[in-house]
């Protein structure tokens, strides 16, 4: 049996009791109410204008399309958790430095059979639904033994597969939708074309259009990971997933209790697996109608297991033989990641701790005073981090000693086909000032797959961003977008005509402004400077979303 060096073994397990224990990363105090930033708002389906502070570049000519919950109620019934909320897709309009906006509830079956039945028919993450009060006694006891339905609330992101775009989220059902009119015009089955249970949310697409994803399967052997990948054209005007394939499968290291992942990462030649130690009890999932218990239950972090790094060949499909180990961490989104002088570079937002999923209830959002204190101070704060892993690990490749010779990163072979890695910070100390980074983004049309200079991302004093950050891995210097009240959203960056250098373009984000009514803003920053170039206000509430995506129009 193979054996980790001494100061690389876990710790051994603990009962269930220990994980009641609250640990504190940080020691915040006065933290401002955003409540209003997870409040249900209507639609509004026809464009309105905007109020533009400053100027947009008359280059851009485009929709910026977001996507996120719109809808934490249902009659008298409330959503328990942030990803619960109906989705609401949104849309600002660009050309001629004007700007539109339009927003519409996702026609999903979800969001049709909550608005007719006036509660919540169909279960969420953190919301499990309560059996039907018109059904009689007997009819309501055995409805808790069927299996929880799949929702096809996509509230999570706009992807796209063959040039068309759907919103997805990480079920088996996306939904196509025209980005003109943010009508559904499809419903997408994954399910229907390979066996996978679901899909993430965060694709990867090459740049002649082929498109890789990532999705579970469940069968008697136990639980698998499967690469997927999508062909880049269509055969007829109707195709969807046709051509789809599963590239490999890969069995969960535990078979009842697979990891999540949000999202996975792409080189020029490998996909990255990453399997962490945030597992998802199948057993509890089974059950949880019966336990009265959403799916969000069943996820528990287990810091006694290391991370495991799967690298799998993109033509050929071959898993690598050599499995890359690293200390417990949780990662819900990669910056990029790159193949260079034998080395994949893999660089990544995470944290040390895993339950921060379970913290992102409604309840904890809308809290203020030291309770909402509280919440943020047990939330491990999350870093960008790199990882260097050695692509040629052979019988020649020496045992105990760093492979890696650039940089701080570390990569030792400790057994035949193992080698245990440690990550180099991409950032300086002023970091931690902003909370840490997440919801990163690059250059990715021109960068992704490639060595790079800068990543984009919200800084996290609050519960949500509340800052935006450029980061120069030259010298990791950061700049900052900050504005006392306002809350960013993920930036996306957009570049400009003839571009020559990497950050030649602008950041949008879409900024919440719970403590001002009506005020929420479309912001439109130089990428070179950070510098703000303006503003488009929106007469409208929004509530902060999650990803959203840049569409060009000639």
């Amino acid at each position: 049996m193979d054996h980790l060096p001494k100061e690389q073994r876990r710790a051994p397990a603990t009962k269930s009791k220990s994980r009641k224990i609250i640990k504190h990363f940080t020691d915040v105090h006065g933290l401002p109410c955003i409540e209003k930033i997870v409040s249900s708002v209507e639609d509004t389906p026809e464009p309105i204008g905007t109020d533009i502070t400053g100027s947009i570049p008359v280059w851009i000519r485009g929709s910026f399309l977001r996507n996120g919950p719109g809808k934490f109620e249902i009659g008298n019934q409330k959503f328990n958790h942030w990803f619960d909320g109906m989705a609401l897709l949104h849309q600002f309009k660009i050309a001629e430095g004007r700007v539109t906006y339009k927003s519409r509830f996702l026609s999903s079956d979800s969001f049709t059979a909550n608005k007719e039945h006036n509660r919540i028919v169909v279960s969420e993450f953190g919301t499990i639904t309560m059996p039907d009060p018109c059904k009689n006694f007997f009819q309501r006891f055995l409805s808790r033994f069927e299996l929880p339905k799949p929702t096809d609330n996509a509230n999570v992101s706009f992807v796209t597969y063959k040039g068309d775009y759907y919103v997805s989220t990480e079920t088996n059902i996306m939904h196509k939708v025209d980005p003109e009119t943010l009508k559904t015009t499809k419903k997408v089955d994954w399910s229907k074309f390979i066996a996978v249970n679901g899909a993430t949310a965060h694709p990867h697409t090459e740049p002649d259009g082929t498109t890789y994803n990532m999705g579970n399967s469940y069968g008697a052997k136990g639980a698998s990971y499967n690469i997927i990948k999508v062909p880049p054209t269509k055969a007829t005007a109707e195709d969807t997933l046709e051509g789809v394939s599963v590239l490999c499968s890969i069995p969960s290291s535990d078979k009842s209790k697979p990891s999540y992942y949000h999202s996975f990462a792409m080189s020029e030649n490998y996909v990255v697996f990453i399997e962490q130690p945030i597992k998802m009890d199948l057993l509890k999932i089974v059950t949880g109608k019966l336990r009265g218990k959403s799916i969000s239950d069943s996820f528990l972090w287990d810091p006694t297991l290391n991370t495991i790094f799967h690298l799998i060949h993109k033509q050929t499909g071959t898993v690598s033989a050599v499995k890359y180990l690293a200390k417990p961490l949780s990662t819900l989104h990669q910056i990029n990641a790159y193949e260079e002088d034998g080395f994949l570079v893999l660089d990544m937002c995470a944290s040390d701790d895993g339950e921060a999923i379970n913290n992102y209830n409604v309840q904890n959002l809308r809290k203020s005073g030291e309770a909402l204190d509280e919440v943020y101070n047990t939330l491990c704060r999350v870093f960008p981090r790199r990882f260097v892993l050695p692509l040629n690990v052979d019988q020649e490749t020496p045992y105990g000693r760093n492979l890696n010779p650039k940089g701080s990163a570390t990569s030792v072979r400790f057994a035949k086909n193992k080698v245990f890695c440690t990550h180099e910070d991409l950032h300086g100390e002023d970091l931690s000032e902003y909370g840490g980074l997440e919801f990163p983004q690059i250059n990715y049309t021109k960068y992704n797959t490639r060595p790079y200079r800068y990543f984009y991302g919200c800084g996290f004093r609050h519960l949500v961003g509340d800052s935006l950050i450029k980061m120069d891995l030259s010298g990791k210097r950061m700049k900052v977008w900050e504005e006392p009240g306002l809350y960013p959203s993920e930036p996306v960056f957009v570049p400009s005509p003839n571009a020559t250098e990497e950050d030649d373009g602008v950041i949008m984000s879409v900024v919440i402004t719970p403590n001002k009514d009506k005020s929420t803003f479309l912001l439109v920053l130089d990428a070179k400077t950070f510098a703000e170039l303006g503003r488009a206000a929106v007469p409208v509430n929004i509530p902060y979303g999650f990803h959203g995506t840049f569409s060009a129009t000639a």
